[in-house]
């Protein structure tokens, strides 16, 4: 499962194309099925029901090709590569013709008796979505490294070392790091060592965490860490912009301000007191955030009233969609939502609020109006529905943070979130 998934799809291939005879092993998706005829044993062994014999015994790949697409059709494929696509060994089309094929016809089956049931164990589904999550702002950041699997990929060190320096820049000592391939164990732990001093350096709270357990992939702990870090970024390109206007230190309780404010000035009045506020399951405050930032990009006749499950998921989609719509970096799920996973709360309405103030210079430069108004709301945290200070943590294991002290000698670019904004994948 680490593997990135065009590599997944080759080792399928070759899997089947082993089962049917086929003598070659395929290593890309390009000049390999050039000819078509990996296609045609492919096919030939997944759906035998609708094989037809010329499409071997041809000798022109373009005739070949399309015999192909014509199998692929009759099994459930849509068409939409044609056979010159595939002759001219068009990486991407090929790499989305298999994939489809995939979907529609595997080819695979377990044998449930030969699992063991620790093996059927799955990992837990919130460190399932935070993986997700972390992986496509890491991947947003432009690192040189693709992360396909942030448990296993960021062991080495060498991926974190790549984005704190895009997040810090001037932070990492390369010097002292070694890029992969790394084939001595404590070279690994170096990186990561170098990763957690880092932290130390940026003020996060990395109690237990050494770098002898990112090596070992404890999941919690690289979360925990990596959580961190994405707040850290979001709170520094924020505070970028405010710097413009001289404005006050950006906090938590200073982003929950400015989301209430922005809804009031539109004339409603819903509001929340933290990122816990259960509210915000129904996803109304979202919606009526993103309208008042962009009075056009909200069709209240698709919003629900968010009571029950299926209307809040409804609704928790269509503000996913929305704020893509309008250009904010988002990797959330309609779970997160939901659930109130408090981080993601925070990340999604900080994306907003970025976007806002990238789009209306008048928030920047206002002296008398949100930068005065925010001063006295700043300085005094808003309580959270559970009683606690906002200054408590954002999660368990995770502290808030002030960007004054985490930051005073480390500015990150807005141009970073930029490359962010460009990501959206589904």
């Amino acid at each position: 499962m680490a593997l990135a998934p065009e590599k997944v799809l080759l080792k399928w291939m070759n899997f089947h194309l082993k089962k049917g005879g086929y003598e070659k092993t395929i290593t890309n998706f390009s000049s390999d099925v050039k000819d078509a005829k990996a296609y045609a044993f492919l096919l030939n062994v997944l759906a035998p029901e609708y094989c037809n014999p010329l499409t071997l015994d041809t000798k022109h790949a373009t005739e070949r090709a399309k015999l192909v697409l014509d199998h692929a059709e009759r099994m459930g494929c849509k068409r939409y590569l044609s056979p010159e696509d595939i002759v001219e060994g068009w990486t991407n089309l090929n790499l989305a013709f298999v994939a489809q094929i995939f979907h529609e016809r595997n080819g695979l089956s377990v044998d449930s008796k030969k699992i063991s049931f620790a093996e059927r164990i799955t990992d837990d589904v919130q460190l399932s979505r935070d993986e997700r999550c972390f992986r496509l702002w890491m991947n947003s950041l432009g690192v040189e490294n693709y992360v396909n699997n942030v448990f296993e990929d960021v062991r080495n060190g060498w991926v974190l070392l790549e984005v704190l320096d895009k997040v810090a820049p001037g932070s990492v000592n390369w010097k002292q790091a070694t890029k992969p391939p790394i084939k001595f164990p404590f070279r690994k732990v170096e990186n990561c060592n170098q990763v957690v001093m880092i932290g130390e350096m940026l003020k996060f709270s990395i109690v237990n965490l050494g770098g002898n357990d990112i090596v070992q992939g404890n999941k919690k702990l690289i979360i925990a860490f990596l959580w961190q870090l994405m707040r850290y970024n979001m709170l520094q390109l924020l505070k970028s912009l405010r710097s413009r206007s001289r404005g006050k230190e950006i906090t938590d309780s200073y982003i929950i301000n400015w989301a209430n404010r922005k809804i009031k000035s539109t004339g409603r009045s819903r509001h929340i007191e933290s990122f816990k506020d259960k509210s915000l399951s129904s996803g109304l405050f979202f919606l009526e955030l993103l309208s008042a930032v962009e009075p056009r990009v909200v069709n209240w006749n698709l919003v629900t009233k968010g009571e029950s499950d299926e209307e809040k998921k409804l609704n928790a989609t269509y503000i996913i969609s929305v704020a893509r719509k309008i250009g904010c970096s988002i990797f959330l799920l309609p779970e997160d939502i939901m659930e109130v996973n408090q981080k993601m709360m925070l990340t999604l309405t900080a994306s907003i609020m970025y976007w806002c103030l990238q789009n209306s210079p008048e928030e920047c430069e206002t002296s008398n109006g949100y930068s005065s108004t925010y001063a006295s709301d700043a300085s005094s945290p808003a309580p959270s529905v559970n009683g606690e200070d906002e200054s408590s943590s954002l999660c368990s294991e995770v502290p808030s943070l002030t960007i004054d002290d985490a930051a005073s000698d480390i500015t990150a670019s807005s141009s970073q979130f930029e490359n962010g904004e460009k990501t959206t994948v589904e």
